[in-house]
């Protein structure tokens, strides 16, 4: 039990007490609500307008493709100009694109091509919004104490609407068609984009350097860190192996009686136990954050070997709910270290090729689980990318960086890295 006085001073390190911060939980916890919504109202307007598999991989990959390409571009944007205008623009882009693909989706002969096209857009908004997330939290949430707890409670939003989204936007769909889902979304990002407006985020100076030397010293940061680049090895593992779970898992609950309704709780409960990883994030910060996050996201291993198995369903699904746990653990872990360690003019950029190398292993994963599950068996293949992950996650308790860091009172201690400067790599300042 917490005492008078350490419920006093955890209330006044509470980021909720700073109204830019909770207009920023606000205004992501909308946005990503709206980014649960698209997928799920995409997928079924496509299928039902063209009945062509092809046609709707075309449309997503056009939003995958464009995010991907741009990441590292758009962290060096995010560093140059005002965290608030470049979430706001990018709110407004993705507002444009929803209502214009939702007024196609409404007219009597929708376009795939226009659609396809607005999804390009959606894509490079997406990137610029994924840039600016950490160094918005960074810039509002001043308290270096204060952060985990500020980067768990964006988890738990995170959490809720992933949660709250596919089945929001099926029902949508069901009730008043897809069209009118993408102008309920289109709103919405308006409606988060507007809340910028009320908060207040500090902003270092505009780089002077060239583009091409920004992003030179955005991926020094990266390279300079050892614990930073073998865990994003280790998170984009993790990346993997749940794609080819997706990808073969109702594959195989299908094979077995009773295995839909497996799958559906299975689903349910990783977003539960993404909430409460990203609760108990909130209150557990070890002084080893790194070493101690990445231990416990081995545990994503674990659906894929009960997959593989087939063991009972109660199993399963407290599996899939486990390594989600992990997951929403791991993140706000992660993310106020890295935002503890990382220059504040270099975190959009380091954010950047955080996000291009767990999204790069997404379309991997699609190709790997449909060909090795051909060869080997879906079994065979799920059990692969489990060991995959328990190696890869492990494997960072041998890098002298990950046990090296420590968390004290907010502050990194034993991050040792020498980072790569212009001069160093001879490109104009």
């Amino acid at each position: 039990m917490l005492s008078r006085f350490q419920r006093a001073r955890a209330d006044q390190e509470s980021p909720l007490r700073l109204r830019s911060f909770r207009m920023l939980l606000l205004g992501r916890s909308i946005a990503s609500l709206s980014d649960g919504l698209m997928p799920v109202a995409l997928s079924l307007a496509v299928i039902q307008l063209t009945d062509s598999a092809g046609t709707l991989a075309a449309v997503l990959s056009c939003a995958v493709g464009s995010r991907l390409v741009l990441l590292p571009l758009a962290g060096v944007l995010v560093d140059r100009c005002s965290l608030r205008w470049a979430g706001l623009a990018a709110d407004l882009v993705r507002c444009a694109v929803q209502a214009l693909v939702g007024v196609e989706l409404l007219s009597r002969s929708p376009d795939m091509t226009t659609i396809a096209i607005a999804e390009l857009f959606a894509g490079a908004a997406s990137a610029v919004s994924l840039c600016s997330m950490s160094p918005l939290v960074a810039g509002v949430v001043e308290r270096a104490e204060a952060r985990q707890r500020a980067n768990a409670l964006m988890g738990v939003g995170r959490s809720l609407t992933l949660i709250l989204g596919p089945l929001l936007a099926g029902l949508l769909v069901v009730a008043v068609g897809a069209g009118w889902v993408f102008l309920v979304d289109a709103a919405a990002f308006a409606v988060s984009g507007s809340t910028f407006l009320a908060i207040r985020v500090g902003r270092p100076a505009p780089s002077r350097r060239s583009l091409r030397a920004d992003l030179v010293a955005g991926w020094g940061e990266v390279r300079s860190r050892d614990w930073f680049w073998s865990s994003l090895i280790a998170h984009a593992s993790v990346t993997f192996a749940d794609m080819v779970l997706v990808t073969l898992g109702p594959l195989v609950a299908l094979g077995h009686p009773g295995g839909r309704a497996v799958w559906i709780a299975a689903v349910q409960a990783g977003g539960i136990g993404l909430l409460l990883g990203s609760l108990l994030a909130g209150r557990y910060r070890p002084s080893r954050p790194i070493l101690v996050g990445n231990l416990v996201l081995a545990g994503c291993a674990v659906p894929q070997l009960m997959f593989a198995g087939w063991l009972p369903a109660p199993l399963i699904v407290a599996g899939y709910g486990v390594s989600w746990a992990a997951m929403g653990f791991l993140n706000p872990v992660w993310d106020s270290t890295v935002q503890a360690a990382v220059p504040a003019e270099q975190l959009a950029k380091v954010t950047s090729y955080e996000w291009l190398a767990s999204l790069a292993s997404q379309p991997l994963a699609l190709l790997f689980a449909p060909l090795t599950a051909a060869a080997w068996g879906a079994g065979r293949a799920m059990a692969a990318t489990a060991a995959l992950v328990a190696v890869a996650c492990l494997s960072t308790a041998a890098v002298p960086g990950v046990r090296r860091l420590r968390m004290v009172a907010g502050e990194v201690v034993g991050d040792s890295c020498q980072p790569v400067s212009a001069e160093l790599t001879g490109l104009p300042q």
